[in-house]
């Protein structure tokens, strides 16, 4: 048995067609990534049929950049992903302010897949302003 018969295999985010003209697809670790990606970029009420789902950070656009903010952001994810990803166990999730850029905020998550218990670490970039360098 393989990653891929664990975690499964499932269209890659975000959906594009691929030199054959089919659909890329992700498997194996990737697709946890793109989980995480998917339920962090998700607002709750953007998905009819499951409207609690997403980690709800676009409400904290245009709020400061400041501890308290970060920490709020790091709480939301990880109720996001204790809830929405059960494949994984998180081991911490950080927010920290890039040195190059005051708005932006870089979130770290650093999780362990439960049936391979392989350590996996993930950058999500997340724009407390938009348009602000």
């Amino acid at each position: 048995m393989n990653g891929t018969d664990i975690i499964g295999q499932g269209w890659s985010f975000p959906i594009k067609v691929n030199a054959n003209g089919g659909l890329d697809w992700s498997n194996g670790p990737d697709r946890i990534q793109a989980a995480i990606w998917i339920i962090l970029s998700t607002s709750p009420g953007e998905r009819l049929m499951m409207p609690d789902f997403g980690a709800g950070i676009k409400d904290y656009v245009f709020q400061s950049n400041s501890a308290s903010v970060r920490n709020q952001l790091v709480n939301a994810i990880q109720k996001a992903l204790v809830q929405w990803e059960p494949r994984i166990q998180l081991v911490s999730v950080t927010a920290t302010t890039s040195p190059d850029q005051a708005s932006l905020v870089l979130i770290s998550i650093d999780y362990q897949i439960n049936d391979t218990n392989e350590l996996y670490n993930m950058v999500y970039p997340f724009f407390l302003q938009e348009g602000t360098l």
